[in-house]
């Protein structure tokens, strides 16, 4: 995907946050997340959009701390988290192509800016996410391709770090397969960080994921039961993968 692709995708996804927050009330708990109410997810995403627009903003190349979030509730904290997600979206705009700034992940898009600008559109569409279930609607629709790429960034950058949980005692293999994108991935599963491989590498699957992009982004992010008729061969392997795969 673009980079302006991605900085449309936040653009609109945050606004989808701030309205579904906006209607549910900021006391409103969020099944998804059950430790948070909405204040707490428009905390979260608002220090987070700060956060993440400060490293491209001033061309950061050393971690730092999320900035401390306001303790603000109603009309007041959603102005500040529209505030944020505004500024956000006007740094990734504005960013020259070539800025250099620190990234976190092992496989990243071609550039920084193109790492931050996918990042925080998948950041905000799982929060968006929250936020809907705090309204009690259904989730709205996620694009297959955007899915798909949500997929790939959670698999191969999240769960190849060493402080990914999701490990087996002994190897095993969980396959996903988006039936609308045919995109595949191999996930190789043991005591170490999975290691994931892009396509059906002909291996055994101890447990196939099958279903569109949507269903397997959303699930797999936890935001929906990892169950179902999309869960064939050892399905203790999606009950692993929903007990660890939490970021």
């Amino acid at each position: 995907m673009k980079i302006t692709e991605y900085v449309e995708t936040l653009a609109r996804e945050g606004e989808l946050l701030a309205e579904a927050a906006e209607r549910a009330g900021t006391d409103a708990p969020v099944p998804t997340c059950p430790e948070w109410r909405v204040a707490g997810l428009l905390r979260h995403t608002g220090a987070v959009h700060r956060w993440a627009a400060g490293y491209v903003a001033d061309a950061r190349v050393e971690p730092v701390e999320f900035p401390e979030a306001p303790e603000l509730a109603g009309a007041e904290l959603l102005a500040w988290f529209r505030e944020g997600h505004a500024a956000l979206v006007r740094t990734l705009t504005e960013a020259p192509a070539d800025v250099v700034c620190w990234t976190f992940l092992p496989t990243a898009p071609p550039s920084p800016l193109a790492f931050w600008a996918r990042r925080q559109a998948h950041e905000t569409t799982v929060h968006r996410f929250d936020a809907q279930a705090a309204l009690g609607i259904g989730f709205g629709a996620v694009a297959p391709e955007f899915a798909e790429d949500g997929i790939d960034e959670l698999l191969t950058g999240f769960h190849a770090r060493p402080r990914s949980r999701v490990r087996t005692e002994e190897p095993r293999v969980l396959r996903i397969r988006a039936v609308d994108t045919g995109a595949v991935w191999t996930v190789h599963l043991s005591r170490e960080p999975a290691r994931t491989v892009r396509g059906d590498t002909g291996e055994p699957a101890d447990c196939e994921l099958t279903g569109e992009a949507a269903w397997l982004y959303t699930a797999l992010w936890n935001r929906l039961p990892l169950a179902g008729p999309g869960v064939g061969g050892d399905a203790s392997l999606a009950r692993l993968w929903s007990g660890t795969a939490g970021i």
